[in-house]
Parts: C-alpha cells; sequence; structure tokens
C-alpha cells in the first residue's frame, strides 16, 4: 500500500465519520506511522491517534520492550514519523518480563506528564497482567491502562470471557483486533468455492490454508444463513455484534481501498436486537 493508496482510504474514512485511528511502530517497517501523518495533514487535530511500541522494529536488540530508554525514544520516534507533537493512546505491544512492570509503567507516566501522550493503552496483554498492571500503576499513581487490545470475533469468542470480566472491573475498554477473521466474515470465502485470487488468507500461505480448513467454513455457512434469515449481509452481522457489547470502545477493520471504508462503515448501521443477539449465542454454542 502506498501513500496515495492510504491517503485515499483516510479521506474516505474522515468523511465517513470515523476518528480512530490505530497503528503501530512495526507496522510496515514504520512506514504505517509516516503515510498516516501524512495523510491526516491538518486534520489531526480532529481525530484520535492510537500507536503502539515494544515488538522489535529492527535487528538491534534495544529497540522493543518496555524499558524506559526504549518506551522515551520510541515515543519520539513516532512523534516524528507522525508529524505530530502528541500521540492520543499510546500503547504496549505485548508485555515485556525482561523490564519491571514498574519502570515501564513509571516512564507512560513521565510521557503524559511531559504532553506527549494523553493516555496509555495494552495491547495482547493477558488478563491477568492487566489487573497487576493496574494495581501497580494506582499504587505508584502513575497513568493507567484505559484500553487493551485483542482478537474478538464471530469465530473467536473467548475474549468475551476472559477480558470482559476485566474490562468491566477496571473500567478498561476493549479494541477487538481481526474482526473479520482476517477476512474469513467478509463474505468472499464460501464453501465448496475458490477463494479469492488475492487477500490476505490467500497470501497467508500455510496459516491461510488452516484459516480455511472446511470446518470454519461450515461455520461461516451457518452465519451466513443467521444473517440472511434477517435481510442482513455477514459483514454486518460481523461488525454489529461487535458494537452491540458495552465493552467494545471502537473496532479495529482495516481497509485498503476507500470502499472497503464504505462496506465497513456501512455494516455497523444495523443495532442488533436482544434476540438477535441471544440467538446468535445459541447457534454459536452449537459450533464444535
Amino acid at each position: 500500500m502506498d501513500a496515495a493508496a492510504a491517503a485515499a482510504v483516510v479521506g474516505q474514512a474522515i468523511e465517513c465519520g470515523i476518528n480512530f485511528f490505530d497503528t503501530a511502530d512495526v507496522y510496515g517497517k514504520s512506514q504505517s506511522e509516516v503515510m498516516l501523518g501524512a495523510a491526516l495533514g491538518s486534520r489531526r487535530k480532529d481525530v484520535v491517534i492510537a500507536t503502539k511500541f515494544g515488538l522489535p522494529i529492527d535487528q538491534d536488540p534495544t529497540h522493543r520492550g518496555g524499558s524506559r530508554r526504549w518506551i522515551v525514544e520510541a515515543c519520539d520516534r513516532s512523534l516524528r514519523r507522525l508529524g505530530t507533537d502528541y500521540i492520543d493512546l499510546y500503547q504496549q505491544h505485548g508485555a515485556d518480563p525482561a523490564t519491571p512492570l514498574d519502570e515501564t509503567l513509571r516512564a507512560l507516566d513521565d510521557l503524559v506528564r511531559a504532553g506527549k501522550v494523553r493516555y496509555v493503552g495494552a495491547s495482547s496483554y493477558e488478563p491477568w497482567r492487566l489487573v497487576d498492571a493496574d494495581w501497580t500503576a494506582r499504587e505508584l499513581g502513575a497513568s493507567r491502562f484505559i484500553s487493551v487490545m485483542s482478537g474478538l470475533s464471530l469465530l473467536e469468542r473467548g475474549a468475551r470471557e476472559s477480558y470482559f470480566p476485566v474490562c468491566d472491573r477496571l473500567g478498561i475498554g476493549f479494541l477487538p483486533y481481526f474482526p473479520l477473521a482476517a477476512g474469513l466474515l467478509t463474505g468472499k470465502y464460501r464453501r465448496n468455492e475458490p477463494p479469492p485470487a488475492s487477500g490476505r488468507l490467500t497470501d497467508w500461505g500455510q496459516r491461510g490454508a488452516d484459516a480455511l480448513q472446511d470446518a470454519n467454513l461450515v461455520k461461516v455457512e451457518a452465519l451466513h444463513g443467521f444473517a440472511a434469515a434477517r435481510d442482513r449481509e455477514l459483514l454486518e452481522l460481523a461488525i454489529s455484534w461487535l458494537l452491540a457489547m458495552p465493552q467494545v470502545a471502537s473496532v479495529l477493520s482495516g481497509a485498503t481501498r476507500p470502499e472497503q471504508v464504505v462496506a465497513n462503515v456501512e455494516a455497523a448501521e444495523w443495532k442488533m436486537s436482544g434476540a438477535d443477539l441471544q440467538s446468535f449465542d445459541e447457534l454459536a454454542a452449537s459450533f464444535a
């Protein structure tokens, strides 16, 4: 995806009313931040930018993790790439067991106090680590995580049991990634039909082949039927089901073309009823 394509997608998103953009220093070898910042330009003040740090960005062993040294440097790098003087939501991209948690939390709190970061969050943090981080931050008088990012979709629903009770107790918002199961819930993949010539699952090799196993496609067909019985598309079900949960703060849905942005936004317009949600749970309970 080049800068022009990114600008078109971001522009369409803003036109559709989207104001939350998530990226990370590791995405696209850091070019994702560069392209997002350039695409936003003077509109930066109208949006919320979330980015992440912690995963290795190159071969340097110090350019990763949650040490104070790297957090400060990583934040400054992200600010330069994004072309902004503050990050709305700065998220640790996975826990760092090699660094004391209080060091990580104190460093993040210093960024908040310096005005470089407004809020801090976590991504791919196990629920017990969230509890530990919240308790530690309270003891330190430091900024607490306000959000956690993890996978959740019609096909992968475990986060409701593992994360939601913690989110409710701590007042943390949940940000689901892979809401379309890497494309499996877009409606493009059907049982007994050849997969699209290109796409994430098609390009993922063995990982994609595993996702496209018949057992998953049988579930997808059942979900198609559930949506069709209500005069809806599978994409609408995938997005609206997530938005019906009070713990979900926003849905992280990627797009490479403006028309995908429009489709995702339109899919969010269905407000599922309590009866629909109960019926879905009954259907999901039948999945092996």
